[in-house]
């Protein structure tokens, strides 16, 4: 998969760089299996001036953006480097999605199972709701998918992620958790496709 996507590693750090000074790639501390710090690789898709562990962006029309930043977030483009934490054997193309080290300090026992397994490039609550899950929902779906992993799972996961990619779904944060009462609440009805 790296060697396939390195055009497109080539073509997107030509155009980050072309968009403004800074570094094309974003590094940043997460939490690996056992919750074991690694330093996860992304495209940078925000200015160098603002805080990289402020709040998600709720939009598109976030000023924090850059105009390559917010194409490549939202066709989640941005996260091909993490292809380099694959192969280096600190990530999985399937998992939970990696979290800061310090949010382990608020998670309860059950929540801290999804640091069994190495986080993924895409994981179980990216093709159940994404954006539309609050915190606690997406750390429930990652234990689910701890108890129900295997190899037919990760593949409907991965066939799901691309659907998800093409059908253009938003990806930015309705509500952040459970105590919020926001916008964009996930359908009641809406069931994982696991």
């Amino acid at each position: 998969m790296l060697m396939v996507s390195l055009p497109i590693l080539l073509i997107i750090a030509i155009l980050v760089k072309l968009s403004g000074r800074g570094p094309v790639v974003f590094r940043q501390e997460r939490a690996g299996r056992r919750g074991r710090p690694f330093t996860l690789y992304k495209f940078r898709t925000m200015r160098l001036d603002v805080d990289p562990f402020g709040a998600s962006p709720k939009s598109g029309a976030d000023p924090r953006l850059t105009r390559i930043g917010r194409m490549l977030r939202e066709s989640s483009l941005d996260e091909l480097p993490q292809l380099f934490n694959v192969l280096r054997g600190q990530m999985s193309l399937v998992g939970p999605r990696p979290l800061y080290v310090a949010q382990i300090a608020e998670w309860n026992e059950n929540q801290k199972r999804r640091l069994e397994v190495k986080p993924g490039l895409t994981g179980l609550a990216q093709i159940s709701g994404r954006a539309a899950l609050t915190r606690e929902q997406k750390l429930q779906l990652d234990v689910e998918y701890v108890d129900r992993r295997g190899f037919w799972c990760d593949v409907r996961i991965l066939l799901a992620t691309l659907a998800l990619i093409f059908g253009r779904r938003s990806i930015y944060e309705a509500r952040y958790s459970d105590g919020e009462h926001t916008r964009g609440q996930l359908d009641e009805n809406q069931e994982t496709i696991v």
